[in-house]
C-alpha cells in the first residue's frame, strides 16, 4: 500500500531527518547542517512540485518549461560541484550528452508516450543519473590532477600532450564513477528492490512489468551515465573544465 499522507508521516520524517544530522554530527563527519538543509529543500521542493506537475502536464510550453528548469537546474548543481570557477557551465555538455539522446530515442519509436505524466519523470532520472556521473567523475578527474601534479608534469617533459598528459592521471579515476551504476545493476533483485520496480507493483503492475521497467531504467542510466563520465573527462583533458581561478 502506499504511504498515507497524514501528521504521523510528517513526524517519522522529521525523526529520520533529526537522526541524521545528529550522527552526521556526532560522528564529525562535517555535513550536518548540509543533511538538515537538504531535508528541509527536499520538502518544499517536491511540495511544490506536486501542486505544480498537475498543470504542466496539461500544457506543451509549460511542460517544455519544467525540462529545461530541471536540465538547469542540474547543470548548476554539477558544475558548482566540479568548480567554482566561470567553467562550471560546462558541466551541461555531460548532461546534455547523456541524457538527451536517451529521451529522444525513447519518444521516436513510442515506448515513452510523449505525455507530461511519462516523460517528466523519465526524463527526471535520466537527467539525475548523468548528473550524479558528471559530478563524481569531474571532481575525481580534478582531485587527481591536483595530487598527481607531478606525473602531469612528467608527462609533458616526455613529450605528451597537455590533453595526453591530463588523460593519463584523470581517466582512471573517472572511470570509478561508473561503479554505483555497475554495482546497482548487478545486484539487482538480489540486494536491493529499486524504486521504479516497487512503484510499479505498488501502482497495480504485474511483476514482469515491473522487471521490464526496472530493467530499462537501469540499462538506460548506464548509458547515460557512461556518455556523461566519457564528456567530462574529454572537457577535463582538454582544459575546459578546470580549478585555476579565472584571470590568472
Amino acid at each position: 500500500m502506499l504511504l498515507p499522507v497524514t501528521p504521523v508521516l510528517g513526524v517519522v520524517l522529521a525523526v529520520l531527518l533529526l537522526a541524521a544530522v545528529a550522527v552526521a554530527a556526532l560522528a564529525r563527519l562535517g555535513h550536518a547542517r548540509a543533511i538538515a538543509l537538504a531535508g528541509l529543500r527536499a520538502a518544499v521542493q517536491l511540495a511544490a512540485v506536486s501542486f505544480l506537475i498537475g498543470w504542466v502536464v496539461r500544457v506543451l510550453p509549460a511542460l517544455l518549461c519544467f525540462l529545461l528548469l530541471m536540465f538547469a537546474v542540474a547543470v548548476r548543481t554539477a558544475g558548482r560541484r566540479i568548480t567554482a570557477n566561470r567553467t562550471w557551465w560546462w558541466a551541461a555538455a555531460p548532461i546534455a550528452a547523456g541524457a538527451l539522446p536517451v529521451v529522444g530515442v525513447l519518444l521516436l519509436t513510442g515506448l515513452l508516450p510523449p505525455r507530461g505524466l511519462a516523460v517528466i519523470p523519465v526524463a527526471g532520472i535520466l537527467i539525475g543519473g548523468a548528473l550524479t556521473a558528471t559530478v563524481l567523475a569531474g571532481r575525481r578527474a580534478l582531485d587527481q590532477l591536483e595530487l598527481r601534479r607531478g606525473e602531469f608534469e612528467a608527462g609533458l617533459a616526455l613529450g605528451l600532450l597537455d590533453r595526453e598528459a591530463r588523460m593519463e592521471v584523470a581517466r582512471p579515476a573517472a572511470a570509478d564513477a561508473l561503479l554505483p551504476g555497475l554495482d546497482q545493476t548487478r545486484t539487482v533483485g538480489l540486494v536491493t528492490l529499486p524504486g521504479a520496480f516497487v512503484g510499479m507493483l505498488l501502482g497495480g503492475a504485474s511483476p514482469v512489468q515491473a522487471g521490464a521497467v526496472q530493467l530499462f531504467v537501469l540499462v538506460a542510466l548506464l548509458a547515460v551515465q557512461a556518455v556523461a563520465c566519457a564528456v567530462v573527462l574529454e572537457l577535463i583533458a582538454r582544459g575546459r573544465i578546470h580549478r585555476v581561478p579565472t584571470g590568472r
